[in-house]
């Protein structure tokens, strides 16, 4: 199959089957182009190429299930529907197919903010110089933002004469709001992620698991997948609904009811094993977590 690793946010429309039903001016008169489309409700495995602005795209209409992929990674898997969106910062072209469910149509905008006007605001958020790193988003919910895109969508399609400056302000207003909300460091290397890849997540608990009785290490653990401990923090929340640190503690508190349940082990004993050298200390989790004492618990 033909590669096509790089295109312009215009030339991304050739590669994505659908109709156009509106599009703003050109993205370098006006800091941001806008299009909407009316999706097919199917679309088999295809690849996009990399765009060089950041690409957020949100449903306006319709639910789907949507995968993507990183080229011959594994398939993640966002349920979407009107007012989820996605953000694309990758430098690498990927992988994507999608699915639509229900009688709605699929129809999404598509809005490609300036690289200038993103750094500008970046560099007002960090106050400094930055150049333009946002998070990977698949599949989220923000109501901010969609209040703005919504406004964005009625004068785009709402209106004879669609005013540049209106749409200008709103460019400015979401590249600050995504300056402060989706930024990280390592978007570059994490690549169309919605929550912590399956391998990753097993590399992770089973680290977290063969060293139960040692101290916990957030950085160790982010290291092991070559994640910022930020960002490691939040896809593995997004993967399990804990933090962390809370899953950890988890993971001691099952096996001490383990042990607690199959062995003549000493509570002491128990609670040292799952790394809490203070009996009372032990205890105070463990009721926390169980809603009993250990020695309740036993009984």
């Amino acid at each position: 199959m033909d590669l096509t690793e790089r295109t312009s946010a215009q030339g991304l429309e050739a590669y994505i089957r659908g109709e156009r039903l509106a599009a703003s001016d050109s993205l370098a008169a006006r800091d941001i182009l806008v299009q909407i489309f009316n999706r097919e409700r199917e679309e088999d495995n295809f690849i996009v190429p990399a765009v060089a602005e950041p690409l957020l795209v949100w449903v306006i209409s319709g639910t789907a299930v949507v995968e993507e992929r990183t080229l011959g990674g594994e398939w993640e898997t966002s349920h979407v529907a009107k007012g989820d969106f996605f953000l694309t910062s990758s430098a690498e072209p990927y992988e994507m197919r999608w699915k639509v469910s229900g009688a709605d149509a699929f129809e999404v905008m598509h809005i490609y903010l300036g690289i200038p006007l993103l750094e500008k605001a970046i560099q007002e958020v960090l106050g400094g110089s930055g150049a333009v790193r946002l998070r990977d988003i698949s599949g989220g919910h923000d109501e901010l933002l969609s209040m703005l895109l919504e406004q964005i969508r009625v004068e785009l399609t709402g209106h004879k004469a669609v005013s540049a400056l209106f749409l200008q302000g709103l460019a400015q207003c979401m590249a600050v709001h995504l300056a402060r909300e989706y930024l990280d460091s390592s978007a570059d290397d994490i690549t169309h992620r919605n929550a912590l890849p399956a391998f990753k997540l097993r590399r992770v608990l089973a680290t977290m698991e063969a060293n139960l009785p040692g101290e916990f290490s957030l950085g160790e653990l982010a290291e092991e997948v070559g994640m910022s401990e930020y960002h490691f923090s939040r896809l593995f929340k997004k993967a399990t609904g804990h933090s962390p640190s809370q899953f950890f503690i988890r993971l001691r508190m099952a096996r001490a009811r383990q042990l607690l349940l199959e062995t003549d082990q000493s509570i002491i004993d128990i609670g040292l094993e799952v790394g809490y050298s203070s009996p009372s200390h032990f205890s105070q989790v463990f009721k926390r977590e169980v809603g009993l004492t250990p020695s309740q618990y036993r009984k």
